[in-house]
């Protein structure tokens, strides 16, 4: 299944950047490393617990460039993150061996963040039209098969995708890797040494309760995370406040941070002195 290409007024575009999408990164961190072979090369590779924010930036600069930044700026970036994932290899507890590159879980990590936009606009925004979601899901087909998925690795039209995004979740319980992504969310110092210590205490808590609120439930209750009638009440009135809110702001400006930082990323990768130059 192929789509049309990622430009103005189609859903990809239109979808994938909305910025309200960063309520849904702490969610999308524990889906992904929900799976094993995620998690294990989370544990021995990543330094998000160290240094979490420059991760998260690096995060959001490789996602712009492969969605936003044009079919050279996509397959520059998908040729970068293939090999820089291919040095991430390691061994179970059990003596087996895990690569970053497995199928499953490579397809897994680009499943987690196919489905983030959907989720962003279901609690947050107007759930995406039938027709929406099949132009939105073929185009990310495309941008992962850019990235090395196999046509196999992935369904091929939306209501399979959904089964298949389902059926991987209830096989993922608890691991020692999401327990401690949660313990560096709750102690994670604030980005900004000017921002007031128990103004960012709420945010943390903020955000570990919109973590709750927006994983399926089945998981949820799997990973022992409480969740009661009143939270999910307090958590509509958020939905409610943040749709009203942005529903206010025109749906080209929801997307147009994650589509300059796009371009200017590729713009630095046309020019790595000035991109080394600024401490890249």
């Amino acid at each position: 299944m192929s789509g049309p290409p990622i430009v103005k007024g189609t859903a990809a575009w239109r979808y994938f950047g909305d910025f309200r999408a960063g309520l849904l990164a702490g969610q999308v961190l524990v889906l992904q490393v929900a799976h094993p072979v995620v998690a294990a090369g989370v544990r021995d590779h990543s330094d998000y617990v160290e240094d979490p924010w420059t991760r998260l930036m690096r995060t959001a600069a490789s996602l712009s460039i492969y969605v936003y930044g044009g079919p050279e700026g996509a397959r520059y970036e998908a040729d970068r993150l293939r090999a820089l994932h291919r040095e991430f290899t390691g061994v179970y507890a059990d003596g087996r061996r895990y690569s970053a590159l497995n199928p499953h879980a490579y397809a897994w990590v680009h499943a987690t963040l196919v489905m983030a936009p959907v989720d962003t606009q279901r609690f947050y925004g107007e759930p995406m039209t039938a027709s929406e979601l099949d132009e939105y899901y073929a185009q990310m087909c495309d941008v992962g098969r850019l990235l090395g998925l196999r046509e196999q690795d992935l369904p091929s039209t939306w209501p399979e995708f959904e089964r298949y995004y389902a059926e991987t979740l209830d096989g993922f319980g608890p691991n020692e890797t999401i327990s401690t992504l949660f313990e560096t969310l709750r102690t994670v110092k604030k980005p900004w040494r000017w921002l007031p210590g128990e103004s960012w205490a709420k945010l943390r808590q903020g955000q570990l309760f919109v973590i709750r609120g927006t994983l399926p439930p089945a998981l949820r209750e799997r990973l022992g995370l409480q969740w009661t009638e009143q939270d999910q009440r307090r958590f509509d009135r958020f939905r409610t406040v943040v749709r009203v809110a942005v529903g206010l702001v025109p749906t080209t400006l929801r997307s147009s941070l994650m589509r300059r930082i796009g371009r200017l990323n590729v713009w630095f990768r046309a020019h790595p002195r000035a991109y080394r130059f600024l401490g890249g």
